[in-house]
């Protein structure tokens, strides 16, 4: 599941909304880091809609605009909840390893290594060691 279509899920998991209420939704929700155009929001409904994780609620006309809401379907509601529970599994997984890392003592790799992945030189008076 691509994080456009994780949000705009989540976006619809409380309620129907429509196009532009989806945009700001998925902005707040992911606080600013997905910020979805238009068309890509759309491209994102009709694949959903296509997998049958939402569906057309409504049509309302307001100000002279059509505006069309969507809503989750019960297949929705299981493919969010199952991919929140994989994030959230991958996220536990990553704060074990680090927490064992640092109990282990390993020390931080640093930032940039040398070509295909060598450790950088050893900086001069330090003979390979640690004092």
């Amino acid at each position: 599941m691509t994080r456009a279509a994780f949000f705009v899920l989540t976006a619809l998991a409380d309620q129907p909304r429509h196009g532009y209420g989806i945009l700001r939704e998925v902005g707040e929700l992911s606080d600013g880091e997905v910020q979805l155009r238009v068309g890509t929001l759309y491209g994102v409904l009709d694949r959903l809609t296509a997998d049958g994780l939402i569906v057309l609620d409504r049509e309302e006309v307001q100000q002279g605009r059509l505006r069309r809401y969507y809503r989750l379907t019960d297949e929705g509601v299981a493919a969010l909840d199952a991919e929140a529970e994989r994030m959230a599994a991958g996220a536990g997984a990553a704060k074990r390893r680090i927490a064992a890392g640092r109990r282990a003592g390993a020390p931080a790799r640093p930032a940039a290594e040398g070509p295909a992945g060598l450790e950088p030189p050893t900086p001069p008076g330090l003979a390979g060691g640690f004092a």
